[in-house]
């Protein structure tokens, strides 16, 4: 058996996860809260918040885990992309790490982590904390008494499968041959699509994140209320710069009209907004799913956790008798634990890295 301790820090979320081979036995969150107020992530104050979460997350990990650093076999961290100074404290801690119990070290890709996070075999059961914001609570975690964990976990993807690789910084179709055999068939040429979600909600003044507040507005709005032109991109190529100014350019019509139009029709601007680009996008991935002729289809990364997305991505399958492979909501979003499931089939491949390695932004 191989146990991989696994640390991830590309943005604002500290992380660190146990697996044992491919089974997690903790994953643990510290999340920053600092950046609401400025409505995006700062990145200096995220690199000074990793700094501060880094050690009690790492130790709330291997405590949660029912293990001792002695039978760590290797450290698995998220090299890139990513905020170069959230990276920075991620990438030395692991090296550190790593270099004083003599283990070797595992650098992982972010964007082909969340790919793998649907190979993670979870485990119900036991003492587990899967989020925690609080660095103190960390701290406070006791060790588990018993490691006797029930395995619980959905089928896995087998290849080939297509996958959806979408989140604020990334849209991307996948074709995946192998765990590290992914071919990009299409990808956005400007915005991703989850910038374009949150862009949307900053110009509603509804708040950040805004993903999440768009996706629970949406169930209470009308999905058919107001049409968005989306670009005509050949290929499997997106774009959504179009899309956001087409739902730009309508506002201020409106509000010229009307200056309390978006309070009023807040719900059907967010049920449309939201289903003009959940369509976009699996409009290009259904087609690719046909081109290609696989049968399975997945999503990944942080809009994976909205609602309309995994609903429709569910209905198309059903339709065309595919398998939907549908993250849990605490994979979709930057952890550990997917870094840890990529840092194990690296382990088996024997691909290490030099303690030499920088990290890398993009």
């Amino acid at each position: 058996m191989v146990t991989i301790l696994a640390i991830e820090s590309s943005c604002d979320d500290t992380s660190a996860a146990v697996l044992r081979d491919n089974v997690l036995l903790s994953n643990v969150i510290a999340s920053q809260k600092v950046h609401e107020q400025y409505g995006g992530v700062v990145p200096e104050l995220a690199s000074r918040a990793h700094q501060q979460n880094i050690i009690p997350v790492v130790d709330a990990a291997i405590r949660e885990a029912g293990i001792g650093k002695e039978d760590i076999d290797a450290v698995a961290f998220t090299r890139g992309p990513g905020l170069m100074g959230s990276l920075m404290v991620g990438v030395s801690f692991a090296k550190s790490f790593a270099q004083a119990l003599g283990k070797p070290l595992i650098e992982v890709n972010h964007l082909q982590a969340h790919v793998l996070s649907h190979f993670i075999v979870s485990e119900e059961g036991g003492r587990r904390k899967e989020a925690l914001t609080d660095a103190a609570a960390l701290s406070a975690i006791p060790t588990p008494h018993s490691t006797l964990l029930t395995p619980h976990s959905p089928p896995l993807p087998t290849f080939p499968f297509l996958c959806l690789l979408v989140s604020g910084g990334h849209t991307q179709i996948l074709l995946l041959r192998d765990h590290f055999d992914m071919e990009v068939l299409g990808q956005t040429i400007d915005d991703a699509a989850g910038e374009a979600i949150d862009k949307a909600a900053k110009i509603m003044d509804l708040g950040y994140p805004g993903g999440p507040i768009i996706d629970r507005l949406a169930k209470e709005g009308d999905a058919e209320a107001y049409k968005f032109a989306t670009p005509q991109i050949a290929g499997y190529d997106y774009s959504f710069s179009g899309i956001k100014t087409s739902f730009l350019y309508f506002l201020r019509d409106q509000l010229k009209v009307d200056p309390d139009f978006i309070e009023n029709h807040k719900a059907d601007l967010c049920a449309s907004i939201q289903k003009t680009i959940v369509s976009f996008l699996l409009k290009k991935v259904e087609r690719a799913a046909l081109d290609h002729k696989v049968r399975q289809v997945a999503i990944a990364g942080g809009v994976s956790a909205n609602s309309l997305l995994r609903s429709e991505l569910q209905r198309i399958c059903d339709k065309h008798r595919w398998t939907a492979f549908i993250p849990p909501f605490k994979f979709c979003t930057d952890n550990a634990a997917m870094v840890g499931i990529a840092g194990y089939y690296k382990y088996l491949r024997g691909e290490f890295a030099d303690i030499s390695l920088p990290p890398y932004t993009r």
